[in-house]
Order: structure tokens, then C-alpha cells, then sequence
């Protein structure tokens, strides 16, 4: 794999799907004059994508985008129908998803591997990198080992090269159901304080048992925090209170 820091991306022009139209950008649209981190990946819909390298970088996002980063994009050697339904299914509206369909900008950072044994064809080879006005200033370049790698081009590790005091925000979970006010003013109370949280709505994500199961009770909200029980909104309320206690 190269190592292409210090040098330019590449000048492609992408054949996209924005809103079930085409589009089409050139490579100059996304990097010139911005600071952008672009992640590469071997496909959409495959695991390792799916589960972690997409989806942390998405709820990473305004992190980055408050440590100067403008945009965040993913590119794979897909078309841009995949890519689009790949976008819709992990609602990632946090991150610009684009085709590198013919594989031209991978391959214009020597990142182009074969993958003919997983009948993948050619495929990008798993990176990320940092890009300030159209120049490389970081690539994070999984080893060059068999399989699919993914130890350094996730997003906390891109987030620690840009700031390694970045605050992130802590994993936040809440169960609810429809019509509850008490879930509501939960959700409300979180949204005032911008504290992004997972909702696990009843009668869609999960039952009654499983609340039950998990927390002992049968009512919502009940909140969870960094894998600890919070509570329904009275213990929501005065977990905020502590937590602004203590940052002020």
C-alpha cells in the first residue's frame, strides 16, 4: 500500500445518487479549500463496515466537525445505487457516502487490491486519511496482512491524531414508547444539553419483557450511560443536575 502523504488526491470525477437523482462531483467540490477526513473501505453491506467503521465515524461526526474537520466522507469501489441504499439502511446522515465505482481514485492512491478470492473483483484496500485543501497531511493504512484488517483507520483513532483532548460524547441509550410523555420530556431534556442518545422504542426495537429484563421495571423512559443504569426521567433529571455540577 502507498503512502501518499504530503501529496495530492487525486482528480476524479464521481458518479453519485443524491435523493434518487444523479450527480456528479469532482473531487475538487469536496476537498479543495476544506479540511476533510475520507475514510475508504472494502464494500458497503459487508460486516466490518456495517458494524463499526461506518457507523462510529458517523456518531463521531460533530466532534470532528468542531475540531475543524468540514466533511466526513466514505468511499468505496461501489455503484452509487449501493451506496445510496447503504447511506438509507445505517441512517448515516452524518457522513457524505461516495462511489468510487470504477475504482478511479482508488486506484490513484494506490490502494487498489484484488479481491477475486472473496469474488469481490477489485476492491479498495482499508484506509483513512486526513485531507487539508486538496494535500494528504495523515493516512492511516491497515497492515498489510491477509483478511480485513481494521486496527488503525477507525475513527477514534483519527480523532485522537487531530485532537488527542477531543471530548467525546459517551454512549447513551433510552428506552421509550410511543405516546409516553414522560419519554418525551427525557428526550427533550437530552436534545436541550446536545447529548446524542440510541432510542430503543418499544413495540418496534424491543418489549415490555425486555425492559423487565434488563431493568427490573415495566415503565419508561429508563436510561442507560457508558453501560450503567440511570433510570426513568426523576433519576434523567438528576443525573444532568450532577453532571453540570460537576463541569462547572
Amino acid at each position: 500500500m502507498q503512502n501518499r502523504e504530503g501529496q495530492t488526491v487525486p482528480s476524479v470525477v464521481f458518479h453519485t445518487r443524491e435523493n434518487g437523482e444523479w450527480k456528479d462531483i469532482h473531487s475538487d467540490e469536496i476537498f479543495k479549500g476544506r479540511t476533510v477526513v475520507l475514510f475508504a473501505l472494502p464494500g458497503a453491506f459487508t460486516p466490518t463496515c456495517s458494524s463499526g467503521h461506518l457507523p462510529r465515524y458517523n456518531e463521531l461526526a460533530p466532534v470532528f466537525r468542531e475540531n475543524g474537520v468540514d466533511e466526513i466522507v466514505c468511499l468505496s469501489v461501489n455503484d452509487a445505487f449501493v451506496m445510496e441504499a447503504w447511506k438509507k439502511d445505517l441512517e448515516a446522515e452524518n457522513v457524505t457516502l461516495i462511489p468510487d465505482g470504477n475504482g478511479e481514485f482508488t486506484a490513484g492512491m494506490g490502494m487498489l487490491v484484488d479481491k477475486s478470492d472473496l469474488g469481490f473483483g477489485k476492491r479498495s484496500w482499508r484506509y483513512a486519511m486526513l485531507v487539508r485543501d486538496g494535500v494528504i497531511e495523515k493516512m492511516l493504512i491497515e497492515p498489510d496482512v491477509p483478511g480485513d484488517p481494521f486496527e488503525i483507520s477507525d475513527a477514534d483513532t483519527m480523532l485522537n491524531y487531530i485532537n488527542p483532548n477531543a471530548r467525546k460524547p459517551r454512549p447513551i441509550s433510552l428506552m421509550t414508547k410511543p405516546g409516553c410523555p414522560f419519554c418525551a420530556r427525557a428526550k427533550a431534556m437530552l436534545k436541550e444539553r446536545g447529548m446524542p442518545y440510541e432510542e430503543i422504542v418499544l413495540g418496534r426495537d424491543a418489549t415490555i419483557r425486555s425492559v423487565r429484563a434488563i431493568t427490573g421495571r415495566e415503565t419508561v423512559p429508563q436510561m442507560f450511560v457508558d453501560g450503567h443504569y440511570i433510570g426513568g426521567s426523576e433519576e434523567l433529571e438528576a443525573w444532568l443536575a450532577e453532571q453540570a455540577s460537576q463541569a462547572a
